[in-house]
């Protein structure tokens, strides 16, 4: 791909607090019309990385790049293209939904009630506009928020945890809501946000985190399919005598039955046929087996193999 296809570009960008370092040496590249997940618990660094991106913070070395420029001189050319939605949402809360965004509008430029009003449709704040902020939930903030992130029609989003304290709920429609953007305006999205199971299914690259430093990235079908320990779940006639089976076996992890029971468990996938072998051997009637890959379980698996080499 040509460089211009290149929206986030970093090179060995780190910052240190005092004498630790919060993040380390990270490169990465961002291509445009991607998804890209940057993935983390709490505490990893992902909140640090996101400010020098957006000139909130300055790195300690290393540099950044966004549509191939550095930051700089040419800050307000750049940002104007990037939408951004760090931390909690900040408002007026003595004005409307409606009157926040219109006075967001007015700074940006990009003076559209027609515009306006779509947002709101967008987002599901359409009954909600003409209400006080003051009156707004966490999740109807944060989806306000999200409205303020696209309001100057961004070519880039850059966005951090934009789920955290949203319910089921809340959560799908602002999953939905960016893929939307994604597919139908080629808008490039970069989130963070330590949920690995839920952005597994919307994100199409992902970058790996652990204590500020970048463990592992890349597209996500091969992020997964490098996984050697996937859950496998298996249907069988008598779950609980296999499940009193399978416990006794070593070479059987996690081993464990859901409320359909469903008997779930951690094997490599060369292990599958003895896993069946085993099952029909002591009689027991096997109706499926369905690999699942998790890239919450890969990521821990990584995250031990680092640790139990520095052991």
């Amino acid at each position: 791909m040509e460089n211009s296809n290149i929206v986030i570009e970093t090179e060995q960008l780190s910052k240190k607090f005092d004498d630790k370092w919060a993040v380390s040496n990270i490169d990465l590249t961002v291509r445009e019309g991607q998804i890209f997940g940057f993935l983390g618990p709490n505490g990893a660094g992902k909140s640090t990385f996101i400010r020098m991106l957006t000139s909130l913070l300055k790195p300690s070395k290393g540099q950044y790049k966004l549509f191939g420029q550095k930051p700089g001189i040419f800050n307000k050319q750049i940002y104007s293209r990037v939408g951004t939605l760090i931390e909690e949402p900040c408002f007026y809360n003595y004005l409307t939904g409606e009157q926040n965004l219109t006075h967001l509008s007015y700074l940006s430029g990009n003076q559209s009630k027609s515009r306006i009003n779509k947002i709101f449709e967008r987002i599901d704040l359409n009954e909600a506009k003409s209400i006080n902020v003051s009156e707004y939930s966490h999740g109807m903030k944060k989806r306000l928020a999200l409205a303020q992130a696209l309001v100057h029609e961004p070519e880039l989003l850059i966005l951090d945890e934009p789920t955290s304290g949203l319910d089921p709920d809340g959560v799908q429609k602002v999953e939905e809501l960016l893929l939307e953007l994604n597919n139908k305006k080629n808008i490039t999205i970069f989130l963070s946000s330590h949920n690995l199971q839920r952005l597994q299914s919307i994100c199409d690259h992902m970058a790996l985190i652990h204590f500020g430093k970048l463990i592992e990235k890349g597209p996500v079908s091969e992020l997964l399919g490098q996984t050697e320990f996937l859950t496998t779940e298996v249907v069988v006639d008598q779950p609980q005598a296999a499940l009193e089976l399978l416990l006794n076996k070593k070479w059987a992890n996690k081993v464990s039955i859901d409320q359909d029971n469903k008997i779930k468990l951690h094997i490599s996938q060369g292990l599958r046929p003895k896993l069946v072998k085993l099952l029909v051997k002591n009689g027991f009637k096997v109706y499926s087996l369905q690999a699942r890959s998790s890239l919450k379980d890969h990521y821990f698996s990584i995250v031990n193999q680092q640790s139990n080499q520095t052991k």
